[in-house]
């Protein structure tokens, strides 16, 4: 399964497995992205252990893995399914690469990297140009909660750029190559973005036209506090919320409880345990764990209790308390739990573009859509779209032969809609099955 990391049990996981670590930490091939003979656009960028994954905007994708010399066999998205393109890359792709007999050479990005000072750290960021001199877009790259390195991982820096705009990115603190000591506090964060924006504007200089954010996740609630201090010119977005984490994790257990059949009774009972769990967490890991076993214990043989999963939820019933009580306070470290992103967003006039998941498990868009159908009623310049069939991470998914979701693609039409809205161009009426709405 493939999801961003924004489940307290996954980011667990992640944040503390060694295997998991070293399993990423190394690409056999550069990351680069190549224009076809065609005239499409292809990225090839950092996979899992010892494979790559190519993406094409129009959100497909696939896992390579190498069979021979430079010859790579593909699967289909995250399925580990063969899909029966097979790619050359000569010399890992320096030479140019082939997919299924169609040549492609790669695009001449402009690569700087640099070194800055954030809210009391050196961060480490790059920024990513189009070929050529002419006036683009910059769009700076704002991280969810995730621990892992911005640099390495985000394709959108070379996707982007190979839409003709100007990308920066960087390892936020306590990640990659960057100091300080890892947080999510979002004025924190908030301020190290201020920061890295305009250390993105110094580098790009005459080059950079419209200057914005494209977030995802947990930069939801970074990027327009952000906006809010240091006014930019877009925001987008995506799978991001308008109420507090706490408020999330409430709203995934309803949404387990609605995809699981069960009615407002056995809803009830399960906000039961979002309570204990909220106890859990105001009181910084060291209150609550026996009321949270004992709403466990009351109902763990209830039809409902298996459906049950939640956010920080999903963590704290799967997790022994002594392990919960030493990792949550890293694993929420700095989390304003009662955050209200209302304020913010009600006061900023900076044009924002927000584009849900139908089917975000971890971050359900709908009372996320209400309050921004308000704001919109009230003039305030924002957009919505929603991909009814995509989960958090805005990937489309399959279930496995244990009922699992497994990431099969990206949405058609994604990436085409984030880039004409950094682009300043009107939107379309439809972007595959989104249908933007704007303020009114």
């Amino acid at each position: 399964m493939h999801r961003t990391l924004v489940s307290l049990a996954a980011w667990s996981a992640m944040a503390f497995s060694a295997q998991a670590v070293a399993a990423t930490a190394a690409s056999p091939c550069a990351a680069a992205s190549y224009r076809m003979a065609d005239g499409s656009t292809l990225d090839i960028g950092p996979g899992a252990g010892d494979q790559l994954r190519w993406r094409t905007p129009d959100g497909r994708s696939g896992a390579l893995q190498r069979t021979a010399g430079d010859a790579w066999i593909s699967t289909r998205g995250w399925t580990g399914q063969p899909d029966g393109h097979r790619m050359v890359l000569t010399d890992c792709g320096k030479r140019g690469i082939s997919v299924d007999g169609m040549k492609g050479e790669r695009i001449p990005l402009r690569q700087i990297d640099t070194r800055f000072s954030g809210a009391g750290a050196t961060l480490q960021g790059r920024l990513t140009l189009p070929p050529g001199d002419a006036p683009v877009p910059l769009v700076v790259l704002v991280h969810g909660a995730e621990n892992s390195s911005a640099l390495e991982r985000y394709s959108l820096q070379r996707e982007f750029a190979s839409a003709g705009i100007a990308v920066f990115a960087y390892d936020k603190r306590g990640t990659g190559r960057s100091g300080g000591r890892y947080t999510q506090n979002y004025l924190t964060l908030a301020n190290d973005l201020i920061l890295a924006t305009r250390e993105a504007r110094r580098l790009a200089g005459a080059r950079a036209q419209r200057v914005g954010y494209q977030a995802g996740s947990q930069g939801g609630w970074v990027a327009p506090l952000a906006a809010r201090i240091e006014p930019v010119d877009f925001i987008v977005i995506s799978f991001g919320l308008a109420v507090s984490p706490l408020e999330e994790d409430r709203e995934a257990i309803a949404f387990d409880m609605q995809r699981a059949g069960q009615g407002a009774e056995a809803t009830a009972q399960a906000m039961q345990i979002a309570d204990a769990v909220a106890t859990i967490v105001e009181s910084g890991f060291t209150e609550g764990f026996d009321v949270l076993a004992e709403v466990k214990q009351r109902y763990q043989h209830a039809p409902w209790f298996p459906a049950v999963r939640g956010n920080i939820t999903g963590y704290l019933l799967s997790t022994p308390e002594v392990t919960a009580r030493e990792q949550g306070p890293r694993l929420l470290d700095g989390v304003p739990a009662h955050y209200d992103p209302l304020p913010v967003l009600t006061h900023l006039q900076v044009p924002q573009l927000w584009i849900f998941g139908g089917q975000d498990r971890d971050a359900p868009p709908g009372e996320t859509l209400r309050r921004l159908a308000v704001l919109q009623g009230q003039g305030r310049p924002i957009s919505t779209a929603v991909y009814a069939d995509a989960d958090h991470g805005m990937y489309e998914f399959e279930l496995d032969a244990a009922g699992e979701r497994v990431s099969t693609r990206q949405p058609a039409g994604y990436f085409q809609l984030m880039t004409d809205f950094i682009r300043g161009d009107a939107l379309r009426a439809e972007y595959g099955q989104a249908r933007p709405t704007s303020a009114r």
